[in-house]
């Protein structure tokens, strides 16, 4: 199977900060998207250090015998313990979280991992399909038919997530 990878982000047309990382495996195994958590301090540093340690966990456990699912499980966990690590270190950035996703070919199988709203598709012929499901309290109320995709659209906690990779310290 052929696959092509290409990354780009923007800021868009409301931050002026572009707190948005990603990293494409040059050999084709991996690729990794973050957000950091927009208005919370240091949303830019969390999604370089997420993307960072999912990268940096990816390849030194890729030929362990660690299972597909536990290897990008714990390339998570990773990631949100330097995400700690650093708030302790900056305490400026005690309030900064990020969503990531992240998708990898292990013997030629396909595996994602996801936390928060950023989202894996995946584009066949002209046809997009979302593959992952939001971690908000939108999606959450969706699914249990509190709200339909209409009040979904426009309701005003459609961006409130229910996990990151985030925590603040007691």
């Amino acid at each position: 199977m052929k696959r092509l990878f290409t990354g780009l982000t923007d800021p868009g047309l409301l931050r002026a900060v572009n707190q948005d990382d990603y990293f494409i495996d040059p050999k084709g195994r991996f690729f990794i998207v973050a957000d950091g958590m927009g208005g919370h301090a240091g949303g830019q540093e969390a999604s370089r250090i997420a993307t960072q340690a999912i990268q940096t966990y990816l390849n030194e456990h890729w030929d362990s015998d660690e299972p597909s699912q536990l290897l990008l499980e714990n390339a998570f966990l990773k990631a949100n313990v330097e995400i700690l690590q650093d708030q302790s270190k900056h305490p400026e950035r005690a309030d900064m979280g990020t969503t990531a996703v992240a998708v990898m070919f292990r013997d030629d199988q396909p595996w994602c991992a996801h936390i928060g709203d950023s989202r894996l598709y995946r584009l066949r012929g002209a046809k997009l399909h979302q593959i992952t499901e939001d971690h908000t309290w939108v999606a959450r109320a969706m699914k249990s038919g509190d709200l339909t995709p209409d009040q979904a659209r426009i309701h005003p906690w459609r961006h409130i997530l229910s996990k990151c990779c985030v925590s603040t310290s007691a």
